[in-house]
């Protein structure tokens, strides 16, 4: 049964491919109004917003590789309905870059990962937080990963493995701080998730059967089940886990 979140206004960002685009359809299907963020993929974000009328979706395209992305995007998302009540802070980046290659070729790799998975989205965060005094609560969804706790298989993703950690720090922050407030905020650690991006990835580690052969459930995570998950925490019948982190991996990590 689908979790009722009709009447709350959800901004998703990342929302034209993989957990994002699994997350958007779930939580139009559970009723919300859903600001669907694209980077460059209009097309697919229009395909996760597929059989939404215009009143309970709208496409919204910003570059948070950009330095004023975040603002562009927050102001035109609360602009739709005159307020946001849920942020999903999924959009990140995956560049690849080892520590052995040039320092130019390292730095660009990883000062792209931190301006859209660390810089952007803590904006995004800081807009949502001061928006939530304002209108009396809301709630923040994260997706770091199983790289911020044990780092990342793949030593080309030592970037990305750092960005991750960061936002994960920052909402158990604001969920400390602003918990009487009626600020919620919650984080999703998803292990190897079936999306274009992991499977791209693979690539650098021996292709998808190495890796799936590494897991203890022998298969990957279906964005679905993020969605699901998602759903359930931007209900908010579960006020009391607000801080937590939900580690989705199939057991092949395990703390």
């Amino acid at each position: 049964m689908a979790e009722n979140l009709e009447g709350r206004v959800a901004l998703v960002t990342g929302a034209s491919k993989g957990i994002g685009s699994a997350i958007t359809a779930r939580l139009i299907a559970g009723g919300a109004s859903v600001i669907a963020h694209y980077g460059e993929d209009r097309a697919g974000a229009e395909l996760a917003t597929e059989g939404a009328s215009s009143d309970q979706a709208i496409l919204i395209g910003a570059n948070l590789a950009s330095e004023g992305g975040y603002a562009t995007l927050w102001d035109q998302a609360k602009s739709w309905k005159g307020r946001v009540d849920i942020l999903i802070a999924n959009a990140a980046v995956m560049p690849e870059a080892s520590l052995e290659d040039s320092e130019e070729l390292w730095l660009e790799a990883f000062d792209q990962a931190l301006q859209v998975n660390v810089r952007s989205t803590a904006l995004l965060i800081r807009k949502a937080v001061n928006h939530y005094l304002e209108i009396g609560g809301g709630t923040i969804i994260g997706m770091t990963s199983w790289a911020a706790q044990q780092g990342s298989g793949n030593p080309r993703l030592s970037g990305y493995a750092a960005s991750k950690a960061p936002i994960a720090a920052l909402l158990k922050t604001v969920a400390r701080a602003y918990g009487k407030s009626g600020i919620f905020a919650y984080l999703i650690a998803p292990g190897i998730v079936r999306t274009a991006m992991s499977e791209n990835s693979a690539k650098s580690m021996g292709g998808e059967e190495v890796i799936t052969a590494r897991l203890a459930m022998g298969e990957w995570v279906p964005p679905e089940e993020i969605a699901e998950l998602t759903a359930f925490l931007a209900s908010g019948k579960n006020r009391h886990l607000s801080g937590a982190t939900f580690d989705v991996n199939g057991a092949t990590y395990i703390r």
